[in-house]
């Protein structure tokens, strides 16, 4: 398993996110096992960091594509650490390039409580417009699957229905957890997978620390289970984790940050 730290925010609301996957991969450090009993040491990962200047959004922007094309290139599975949630458009970039000249098929799932498909202000997205900006460059919409989502507004949901882009709202999955594990599987079968996860996706109650809260969301138990069903997948190739912020965790006794390593334990044992 790869582990790379990507430390970008371009937002001054997302202050402190970059400095989460430091952060995850301390609190790793405590976890001696994961919940299948396989033993957890740090030190035999393969952990590297993008270096990034947040004062220079094209510089990181670049550095992100170009080192997350060669890792796609080379490392047969990837865990990203945001990072704020606009560090998914570089990487995405390079990972359908990637696809295109592996002649492969590339899927995305996304979990999320917003869809992030505000309109793009400029040539390097935030992290409420990075999904647009993917739309807008042409990747393939037919192949995208939001969960989770529970807030939205207008245009974001015209501009979803215009692009027919599916989605799984979180009453769909409360309702039947284990047919909706179904559904992502069936959907993410027979294509490279990248799974994309803002921690917002989760209830405030066990994930605070992080920008946009919205209630009503995941519960640690059900998005463990979710993705111990997920690192199932034969064919996934990368995840991210973003929307961590360290600098708000302090007062959660770092209950955000934990949730992440815990995250990270189950998806690399």
């Amino acid at each position: 398993m790869f582990i790379v730290k990507v430390p970008q925010t371009n937002s001054e609301d997302e202050k402190g996110c970059e400095r989460s996957g430091e952060e995850i991969i301390k609190e790793l450090r405590k976890i001696a096992a994961n919940e299948s009993g396989n033993e957890i040491d740090v030190d035999s990962l393969d952990l590297e960091e993008i270096h990034l200047d947040n004062s220079d959004l094209k510089l990181s922007h670049d550095l992100i594509y170009r080192n997350s094309l060669e890792i796609f290139e080379l490392k047969p599975k990837t865990i990203f650490l945001g990072g704020d949630h606009s560090i998914t458009s570089p990487i995405l970039t390079a990972f359908r390039e990637y696809c295109e000249n592996s002649k492969t098929e590339p899927r995305l799932v996304v979990f999320d409580s917003h869809p992030d498909c505000m309109e793009t202000n400029g040539k390097f997205p935030t992290n409420t417009e990075w999904l647009r900006k993917l739309i807008e460059d042409g990747f393939p919409t037919e192949n995208m699957l939001l969960v989770g989502i529970r807030n939205s507004n207008k245009n974001e949901n015209n501009s979803l229905k215009e692009n027919k882009i599916k989605i799984m709202r979180m009453n769909a999955i409360t309702e039947n957890l284990h047919e909706a594990c179904d559904t992502i599987m069936e959907f993410s079968g027979g294509k490279e997978l990248y799974v994309s996860i803002d921690i917002s996706v989760l209830d405030s109650v066990f994930a605070p620390a992080t920008h946009y809260h919205e209630a009503g969301g995941l519960s640690g138990r059900e998005f463990l289970y979710i993705i111990q069903r997920i690192n199932k997948i034969k064919n996934l190739r990368a995840i991210d984790i973003v929307e961590i912020n360290e600098k708000k965790d302090k007062e959660s006794k770092n209950m955000t940050i934990k949730l992440g390593a815990k995250i990270v334990s189950e998806l690399i044992g």
